[in-house]
């Protein structure tokens, strides 16, 4: 497995139910020369076991989902890679959803309309110069 340094795209999992959703969300991240979608799922479950499995260096997580939603999800994650950040990508942002998003060691939350330049600046912030290793995600 090659490890992230300069010059090699970060690796991110999109995990949201809308298959629509994902194809636009990955056009869009993969346009940024930093950034590569190396997977995506359709519901918590499955995002876990991508996740497992690739090893992304961030995911993007949907909060409504079928099976498991993105907080149960972040909970699980957080505890098999807790070095990973991981932003919730949602229509429900709010004070409610930030509290239980930090809860479960969210590192950001974007509401979905503000549109994808918020989320494209808190995964550059998230991956970016600051990020180094465990702990050091969190402001």
């Amino acid at each position: 497995m090659r490890h992230t340094h300069a010059g090699i795209p970060k690796r991110i999992l999109i995990v949201d139910d809308s298959a629509a959703f994902r194809k636009c969300l990955q056009s869009l991240l993969e346009s940024q020369r930093d950034l590569q979608v190396c997977g995506e799922a359709e519901n918590g479950y499955e995002g876990i076991e991508k996740a497992k499995e690739l090893r992304p260096d961030l995911i993007v997580l949907d909060f409504s989902m079928p099976r498991m939603n993105g907080i149960q999800a972040a909970t699980h994650l957080k505890q098999l890679m807790p070095e990973v950040p991981l932003v919730m990508f949602t229509s429900f942002a709010g004070p409610q959803m930030e509290r239980d998003a930090t809860a479960a060691g969210i590192s950001s939350v974007q509401a979905k309309d503000e549109g994808a330049d918020a989320l494209v600046t808190s995964i550059r912030t998230l991956l970016g110069n600051g990020y180094r290793s465990a702990g050091s995600n969190m402001a």
